[in-house]
């Protein structure tokens, strides 16, 4: 069995809209690809948001709630992917 790894999402500087990246290969997670892990049951990992990198080589698992904590209204990240 492989074991996935998972890594820190960033956000990045100097967007306009909140922008977070993959932690792993710098390309921009997509809002549709960031989740709540709620209870645990998407990814097995100690994190409330998470975000899947869509890059062709990458496919990381990314915790977004460090980057998260640097928006000042975290919930428009997940209105604007609605």
């Amino acid at each position: 069995m492989t074991q996935q790894r998972h890594y820190k999402a960033r956000l990045a500087e100097g967007s306009a809209v909140p922008t977070l990246l993959c932690g792993h290969c710098g390309s921009i997670l997509p809002r549709a690809r960031i989740f709540l892990n709620e209870g645990g049951s998407y990814q097995d990992i100690d994190c409330q948001t998470i975000g899947l990198c869509s890059a062709d080589d990458c496919g990381a698992v990314n915790c977004c709630d460090e980057a998260m904590a640097g928006i000042d209204d975290p919930e428009r990240l997940f209105g604007l992917a609605c």
